[in-house]
């Protein structure tokens, strides 16, 4: 930008009048001399007139005065003041000098630049704030040689320094690019003066030219000081011509950003006037419009969704204002959307349910195996429907309860380890009832916004995952599926469990706000159901509004059934074979599910029946072989070595005194767990280790106190504690363990160490011990007593209070298993701990009587 207007004040007519005059006699003096030119490389110190050799010196902020040009200037210090009132009344010359920092307000010597320019006063000016104003006429450059004074005024001794005027084409050239330059950024201004640039252009001086241009364009302080204390004036020119080309740049990319803005606003303005034409052209023909059709065609939407009247209200009140506001409208597009998203819900849109109890039990028997539980509890969904609908009129109250609706839907949890149907267990609800099915996956949400939605005050606002999915599946009573819902996340963001909390309540589903819609919305037709591995994670208020259905891991049996119907057949699809090139016998089946996968669900068995798929494919497809049959001998051949050994690991880890097989529960199953006990020479030391919480390490501490306070009845060596100290470790350390239901294992161990006796290999045992021998009631009976049939264990010691859990246990597993019942740790010890042969001494007395013989047999060699 340019900086030539900087000083003007429109009250100093006559202080503009004289600038101007100097300029241009200036410039034209410049341009009409004829001067005999000095030698090439040489100063003009022959053509400089005589100057003081002393001058006041006024420091400059944040200006560069240079030679042969003319500069207003305002003065307000005191002292600069007092120095232009001397200099007016003498000589009128003047040392004008440039601050290093334009922003200190009395500069100091120290402060100044080295170079300045000598100036001679042609106007002062007193204005009416206090202030002076100058017009200065550059004249010759100096040095600063030594101030001599420095109250009131700054003097120095100067030294005038003539710059160097080289002559040639390269200067010329330099000078006519600084000029073409000139003139490309003036005519990017519209406001720059012709004449003014008649004038510049028809300078013919090169160092006229670079001072003339370097004090009208606006640039660094910087920049203008090494301008002016360059001695070359090819130098001078290289540096203006650099500092033109950045300007033009920036004007350039300036002028283009403003064209591309006028350009957007001139045709919003344009297509703005288009628009109100076409309209005035539409109502002359009888037309209208295409905002009037589109509003008359969300009319027609409303009236056909058959809104409840909330609803309607809220539409049509939107709808209004839609009609009513210009298409450009940032808002337009907000309510269009959200008009959009009211029209599009299903609030009328029912399947009719398929009441047919037969029908619904086939289908749920062809679809899954076992699950007896969950049947019958959909197959009582539906007789009740169906008795609720046949005697509508006799079931009709006499008066009307405001308070206690009539809940229509119901709200069922799946808890069950991974693998074992629960979310294609809906599916299969959803087709037996005739109903459709979504759903969505709760895993890792951790915003209330994904349940309920952002408000429409929010950019790109939308309704939260419900509503989307009633959308999507275009019924309001489908079979929705809420899966994992026990891996939601709590944390800053939000709570998205108590957003569910109205999802999942009967009695305020059938008035739903999402915040995106400001309306409610019925869900009571909906059959919500949820999954989960556990239920520890779930809050209560949300665990209380649901009903629980446990699904167990499966049994052996069911698992052959489940593969030899379902997973063989889809695998044999999956892997492009035919059913007559592969057959799994029962026996290879069993082998699978015993040897290669130890799980609750039957994920794992479909994994390795695919692999076996996949590997018989390959041979097929390379010639070698037509048909395979897998039984239990081939597998190992297509799976490679057992992954599990069964039985025979248990009979290898408890061959040993000491270790005993116990029982425990998992999110994902049930699973043994082996308990080791051994001693070291010490003083009543105790340490347990295996990553076990405070719970069970409190079990083993209370299992350890019985014991003791037993020896004697249980036939031990009351002294071995004192002379031993004891480990308790539980192996897969990697794995945190928790819970009470190992105490009475630990004592079984422990028992076993001191005695010497064995642990039975097929017993497997679970129940809580008190300090008294008293066993306690545990939970997970049906999951533990699974795994210990998957396991190869014959005999389960359980909690006496706990038999009535094994109604809930396959009647093949309770008549393959025996089952022992206890109340005291006596009875676990008998049933668990094999038979002491007679003679035999406890462990403890035989190796106390061993040590005492060594130590006799050493006093008497010595």
């Amino acid at each position: 930008m340019l900086d030539f207007l900087r000083w003007m004040d429109d009250d100093n007519a006559a202080m503009m009048e004289l600038h101007y005059s100097l300029l241009f006699d200036s410039l034209n003096n410049n341009n009409n001399q004829v001067a005999e030119p000095a030698p090439a490389g040489q100063n003009r110190a022959e053509e400089t007139p005589r100057y003081p050799e002393v001058l006041p010196i006024l420091p400059l902020r944040g200006v560069v005065v240079f030679p042969q040009t003319a500069v207003p200037l305002t003065v307000g210090q005191p002292r600069s003041i007092r120095l232009v009132d001397d200099v007016v009344a003498g000589d009128k010359l003047i040392g004008l000098v440039a601050s290093r920092n334009p922003e200190l307000e009395t500069p100091g010597p120290e402060d100044l630049f080295s170079f300045g320019t000598l100036a001679i006063v042609h106007r002062m000016l007193r204005a009416p704030d206090g202030t002076v104003r100058l017009l200065v006429q550059g004249l010759e450059r100096f040095r600063l040689e030594a101030f001599v004074q420095t109250e009131p005024y700054l003097k120095a001794r100067v030294q005038m320094m003539p710059e160097v005027v080289e002559r040639g084409l390269e200067i010329d050239a330099l000078a006519r690019n600084a000029r073409e330059q000139f003139r490309a950024i003036a005519e990017m201004i519209p406001s720059f003066p012709e004449e003014l640039l008649a004038s510049v252009m028809n300078v013919d001086d090169p160092l006229q030219t670079v001072y003339t241009i370097a004090n009208f364009q606006r640039m660094d302080l910087t920049d203008a000081q090494a301008i002016l204390e360059y001695d070359s004036t090819v130098e001078k020119l290289r540096k203006l011509v650099a500092l033109l080309v950045r300007e033009i740049e920036v004007l350039s990319l300036g002028q283009k950003i403003q064209n591309e803005a006028r350009s957007e606003i001139e045709k919003v303005q344009r297509e703005y006037f288009l628009r109100e034409q076409l309209k005035a052209i539409q109502r002359e023909l009888g037309e209208r419009d295409e905002q009037a059709v589109e509003v008359e065609e969300f009319r027609q939407k409303i009236e056909s969704a058959q809104m409840p009247e909330e609803a309607n209200k809220q539409a049509l009140r939107e709808l209004d204002r839609l009609s009513r506001l210009p298409t450009a409208a940032a808002e337009y597009g907000v309510i269009r959307t959200y008009l959009d998203w009211l029209v599009s819900l299903p609030w009328s849109k029912l399947t009719a349910d398929n009441l047919d109890i037969v029908h619904a039990k086939e289908v749920l028997d062809r679809d899954h195996y076992g699950l007896e539980d969950v049947k019958e509890r959909i197959l009582e969904f539906l007789a009740i429907r169906k008795l609720r609908l046949e005697r509508k009129d006799e079931l009709q109250k006499p008066y009307e309860d405001s308070i206690r609706r009539e809940r229509e839907g119901v709200i069922l949890c799946f808890v069950g380890p991974p693998g074992v149907g629960k979310t294609s267990l809906g599916q299969s609800i959803a087709q037996a009832m005739g109903r459709k099915f979504i759903r969505i996956s709760l895993g890792g949400v951790r915003d209330e916004a994904e349940i309920r939605g952002h408000r429409r005050t929010y950019i790109g606002a939308m309704p939260g995952r419900i509503l989307q999915a009633l959308r999507r599946c275009e019924s309001r009573n489908p079979v929705f599926m809420l899966d994992e819902v026990d891996k939601l996340v709590f944390d800053f963001h939000g709570d998205p469990a108590s957003a569910l909390l109205e999802v999942l309540d009967p009695e305020q589903n059938v008035e739903f706000r999402d915040h995106y819609l400001e309306v409610a919305f019925d869900l009571s037709q909906v059959m919500f159901i949820t999954t989960a591995n556990t239920l520890e994670t779930i809050p209560g208020p949300l665990l209380d509004r649901m009903e629980v259905i446990r699904l167990a891991g499966y049994t052996e049996g069911e698992k052959v059934a489940i593969a030899k119907n379902y997973l063989v057949p889809r695998q044999i699809r999956e892997n492009g074979l035919r059913p007559r090139e592969i057959t799994f016998r029962d026996d290879g089946l069993r082998r699978i599910i015993n040897q290669y996968t130890r799980e609750a669900g039957v994920r794992n068995l479909e994994r390795q029946i695919g692999a076996i798929c996949r590997k018989v494919g390959t041979r097929i497809a390379a010639g070698q072989g037509r048909h395979f049959r897998i039984d239990a001998k081939s597998v190992p051949e297509f799976l490679d070595h057992p992954i599990y050994l069964g039985p025979d690991e248990i009979d290898e880890r408890t061959k040993m005194p000491g270790v005993a097989t116990g029982l425990a529960w998992t999110p994902y199953g049930g699973d043994v767990l082996f308990i080791e006990a051994t001693r070291m020479p010490g003083s009543k030391g105790f340490q347990v280790t295996g990553s076990l919480g405070n719970v069970m390490q409190e079990s083993a501490r209370a299992a350890l106190s019985y014991v003791r306070s037993r020896a004697e009845g249980l036939g031990l060596d009351p002294s071995f504690f004192d002379k031993s100290d004891i480990h308790l470790h539980v192996p897969a350390g990697a794995q945190p363990k928790d819970g009470p239901s190992a105490g009475v294992t630990m004592a079984t161990a422990l028992v076993s160490l001191i005695s010497g006796r064995r642990v039975r290999s097929s017993v497997g045992m679970t129940g809580e011990i008190t300090l008294r021998g008293q066993v306690m009631p545990i939970g997970g009976v049906k999951e533990k007593v699974l795994a210990a049939h998957r396991n190869g264990l014959k005999t389960v010691i359980l909690p006496k209070r706990n038999e009535q859990d094994l109604d809930d246990v396959p009647e093949e597993v309770r008549k393959a298993m025996k089952f022992v019942f206890v109340e005291t740790m006596d009875e676990v010890l008998d049933a668990a701990l094999e038979k002491r042969p007679v003679n035999s001494r406890p462990h403890s007395e035989s190796k106390s009587k061993a040590l005492k013989l060594t130590k006799k047999k050493d006093k008497t060699d010595g």
